[in-house]
């Protein structure tokens, strides 16, 4: 690391621990705060350690939640809170960064249910390591018909997929997956084959 002055250095020395951030971006990022004003760096400062005291996982789908009060108690998250979501229906993603991402979409009015990962044998993650005991414990304590698997098309979101499929099904549960496809706007000559052939097995009738 180029020789920066001592403060400077053990800054961008923390911003290389971003992930994708490399130590020109870091230094980029540290000049930044370094020229801002000193009340909105303090309040970043601020907000950075605030994090991990005020946000913790939901108790009920795991997905992100605010800690309430000074017992540093998890409470539920706001959509385990609304009791006009389609609580029937249950979606199923990798992370919480996957949960807000469907959620934007506006098109999913259920609850949801967030694994933290997916079974990667390579690595040593087997279905023990996610929240998939907490899953079926939900399953089999509410009227649920039906849960959408939205795990990422990779090799591990697949075989995650298929291991939910096979311990739901003999609950009684539909078990779905989303669809996977073209993006709007995408033009056919440029997709990848598989992308491709997905979106051919998975045509429906217009």
């Amino acid at each position: 690391m180029a020789s920066y002055p001592a403060p400077l250095e053990r800054l961008i020395k923390e911003l290389c621990k971003l992930p994708g951030i490399g130590e020109k971006t870091a230094a980029r990022l540290a000049f930044h705060m370094l020229k801002g004003k000193k009340e909105e760096v303090l309040q970043l400062a601020e907000s950075i350690g605030r994090l991990k005291q005020e946000m913790g996982l939901c108790r009920t789908c795991f997905g992100l939640s605010e800690v309430r009060g000074e017992s540093g108690d998890n409470g539920e998250c706001k959509v385990c809170q609304d009791f006009r979501r389609e609580r029937e229906k249950i979606c199923v993603v990798e992370e919480p960064a996957d949960m807000i991402a469907v959620e934007k979409s506006h098109e999913f009015k259920g609850l949801y249910h967030v694994l933290h990962g997916a079974i990667s044998p390579l690595d040593g993650i087997g279905p023990e390591s996610l929240r998939i005991a907490e899953l079926l414990a939900r399953i089999q304590g509410a009227v649920v018909n039906e849960i959408i698997v939205a795990t990422n098309p990779t090799v591990e979101g697949e075989t995650t997929a298929l291991y939910l499929s096979k311990v739901i099904k003999p609950l009684g549960v539909k078990v779905t997956r989303i669809a996977r496809g073209l993006p709007m706007g995408g033009e056919l000559e440029y997709a990848d084959v598989v992308t491709l052939g997905k979106a051919i097995e998975g045509r429906k009738e217009i």
